[in-house]
């Protein structure tokens, strides 16, 4: 964080810091008096921290967990009831630990998943190859082996591990927040503001299994971690042990989320960024480029050499900055215009040997598991528009849409987004002159401490955190999914600086008003005022939450899965959409054709055939395509057939119309070559029961939102 050089005064504190006093030169009794009582305070101190953050962890644990029973009275409803509540890919996730747990041994289990005939039909896959699912077939084995069977459900094991999970995160935030502003003050309110704004901090709640609420709790530790490498003047050993905490995090981080190559991506551009104006110890980020790759490969070869790892544009960024920082090897000498040249120079190396070795790399394994994200990201900024299903689909969600402006009314209801804006405007000035410094020569130097008592640095832990809230927050409102990165660590910097003391002491110092007492009673003061009213105006309405009851009601999807239960065999072959058929998956056993992991060329391919059910196509065709995936029923909901969701343009049908070039229902614009279809919508059709539709297709069963049909067997 910013610090402030201190003056040479002949009084006051900071006096008694410079130069020799009377104090000094008092019996060494005294001396170790002081010294013993300082120590002891430290000690209370952080044992007094230590226990407040433990307490909120677990306090934040049992409050998302009430708020999840609250919700859906989840211990009173059936089993298939639970599994429903598990929606589209979570239900998938959980599928597999259902899977282990059940499987006659953990050897069988194991074998189960790496050749996996029931998520893809007519396809032998490895799950644990395509999908980060270890930390389900841990918890199985966990469960299996530990004697809490006739105490403790599976489906409990597994929830109160994620919300035990929860508990982690909240100290990792904590701790962060300490660290950087040295009070376990800071801390406190960082684990406050998260719990206050939670609605846009976590989601574990009501998406138990999504990846990243595994995920995001090693994330935060990893940070905290690195926050403490940062600090200068570590003993060897200290640094030893926070590089083995920091390569421990990044691998149970990477092992958990599929994109964590891109989250980490964007944290090597921070260092590259903080590196490249000389605001890093150069030793330590290069340590830390290494911990990345090394962590990302040793998941790489858990998951059976994912080809999907190793074309990552992490592995490529971090191995071009090894070899152009080698290529360079004066990069930090020279006057200012002799650095920026050679700093654009470097910039440009990094860029083109990242594409060259990306490109090779993609080029030797035949990849294209990643390019619908590519394709997105090119249609979502602009760089023309695409008929292409997959990038569409991605562009149409909510999820992948821009930060509702919405969010910031929330976040400064509890004047968390106020204070974080604060600190973010004084911190990036600071970092600002810092990097203007370093890129310098001594005159500029010698000019900058002529300033005086303004004369700002920056601390390399509160020049990471710094850059990793920008990046994290340009993510955050580019993809609003993704914003539960940006506000957690919102948190911890806002804490931060309102509880730091170089922030105050700069503050006051330009204003000239800053004595040692004054700057304390404002650090101090501040944040606990901050505290009280977040208490007093939060409290109630926690209360009420926590108070109010409902109950998990789906009554229609529920009679669903008991039908397919008990009049369909084992081995049939269901068609649907990507997340009904997650729900199918675990609740029933049966074999898919489609699911919502969406990061593998061929089954993205699938899920556009199968969705032809919902497009202009003749029953011949539909058949056909089904039939090819080995599917014996195919089930049709209403919600998608007459979506209301979406507007004009992004309705599922209307997606899959244009990209078969045929013209959207209802009043528009339409492209001028889009064509109208010689066929009818299928899911509207087959409802009328034509004969050219019935030699193919029987309704077996409905209700109100779903209609199944069996597909006839013709030879």
């Amino acid at each position: 964080m910013t610090t402030v050089r201190q003056r040479r005064v002949g009084k006051g504190t900071e006096a008694a810091e410079d130069q020799p006093s009377e104090k000094n030169v008092k019996p060494d009794g005294k001396i170790l008096f002081d010294h013993t009582g300082r120590k002891l305070w430290n000690i209370l101190s952080i044992t007094v921290g230590g226990i407040v953050a433990v307490s909120l962890g677990l306090l934040t644990s049992v409050y998302v967990a009430t708020l999840h029973e609250n919700d859906l009275w989840f211990s009173n409803i059936k089993e298939v009831e639970r599994e429903i509540s598990f929606r589209t890919e979570c239900g998938l996730y959980y599928s597999y630990y259902k899977e282990m747990i059940q499987a006659a041994s953990i050897q069988q289990g194991l074998h189960g998943l790496v050749y996996d005939n029931k998520t893809e039909s007519v396809r032998t896959i490895n799950i644990l190859e395509r999908m980060n699912v270890y930390q389900e077939v841990f918890l199985s084995i966990l469960y299996r082996i530990l004697p809490i069977q006739q105490y403790l459900e599976p489906v409990y094991f597994y929830i109160y591990t994620l919300f035990g999970l929860q508990a982690v995160y909240v100290i990792a935030l904590y701790v962060t927040s300490w660290l950087l502003s040295g009070t376990w003050l800071s801390g406190l309110l960082a684990a406050c503001w998260y719990i206050t704004n939670r609605i846009d901090t976590t989601r574990v709640e009501f998406t138990i299994p999504l990846r990243e609420n595994w995920a995001l709790p090693f994330f935060a530790v990893q940070i905290a971690a690195i926050t403490y490498l940062l600090r200068t003047h570590l003993q060897p050993v200290q640094e030893r042990l926070t590089l083995t905490a920091v390569f421990i995090s990044t691998f149970l981080f990477s092992l958990t989320w599929q994109f964590n190559q891109f989250m980490m991506l964007i944290q090597a551009l921070a260092l590259f960024i903080l590196d490249c104006f000389d605001m890093l110890p150069t030793a330590k980020v290069t340590w830390l480029y290494i911990i990345q790759v090394s962590g990302l490969l040793l998941v790489c070869v858990l998951q059976f050499f994912n080809s999907m790892i190793l074309g990552s544009l992490l592995i490529s960024f971090n191995a071009s900055v090894l070899i152009a920082r080698t290529i360079q090897k004066n990069l930090k000498k020279g006057c200012l215009l002799n650095r920026l040249g050679k700093l654009i120079l470097h910039v440009l190396l990094v860029l083109c040997l990242t594409l060259l070795i990306n490109k090779f790399i993609k080029k030797i394994l035949n990849l294209e598991s990643d390019e619908h994200i590519f394709k997105f990201l090119k249609a979502k900024f602009g760089f023309g528009a695409t008929r292409d299903f997959d990038a569409n689909l991605y562009l149409c969600e909510e999820a992948f849409g821009l930060l509702p402006l919405n969010t910031f009314s929330r976040l400064s209801d509890t004047l968390l987004f106020y204070v974080y804006v604060f600190v973010l405007v004084l911190t990036t000035v600071a970092a600002v002159i810092v990097a203007f410094r370093n890129l310098s020569g001594s005159n500029q130097v010698q000019f900058m401490k002529k300033m005086g008592e303004c004369t700002v640095t920056l601390k390399p832990d509160a020049a990471y955190n710094l850059i990793h809230t920008v990046l994290f927050g340009c993510l955050a409102l580019s993809t609003m999914r993704m914003k539960y990165l940006w506000t957690s660590h919102m948190c911890v910097f806002a804490s931060f600086g309102l509880c730091s003391t170089e922030v105050w002491k700069l503050i006051l110092k330009c204003i000239h008003l800053y004595t040692s007492q004054r700057m304390h009673v404002i650090k101090y003061s501040i944040p606990i005022i901050t505290l009280i009213y977040i208490s007093y105006k939060f409290w109630p309405g926690i209360m009420d939450e926590l108070s109010e009851l409902r109950e998990f009601y789906d009554p229609d999807t529920v009679e669903l899965m008991n039908w397919i239960k008990s009049n369909t065999p084992n081995t049939a072959v269901f068609a649907g959409s990507m997340q009904l058929l997650a729900g199918v998956k675990l609740c029933t056993g049966r074999t898919l054709t489609n699911h919502p992991h969406y990061e593998d060329k061929n089954l993205r391919e699938r899920t556009k055939q199968i969705y032809q059910i919902y497009a202009k196509r003749s029953p011949e065709d539909v058949y056909r395509i089904l039939r090819s995936f080995g599917t014996d029923y195919v089930i049709l909901e209403d919600s998608i057939c007459y979506e209301r969701r979406h507007n004009r343009g992004c309705r599922l049908r209307d997606l899959l119309d244009v990209a078969n070039g045929h013209i959207m229902d209802g009043l528009g614009e339409n492209e001028p070559d889009l064509k109208t279809s010689l066929y009818p919508r299928f899911c509207e059709e087959i409802k009328k029961n034509l004969p050219s539709y019935t030699i193919h297709f029987t309704r077996v069963f409905q209700n109100k939102t779903f209609h199944v049909y069996k597909l006839a067997k013709h030879k």
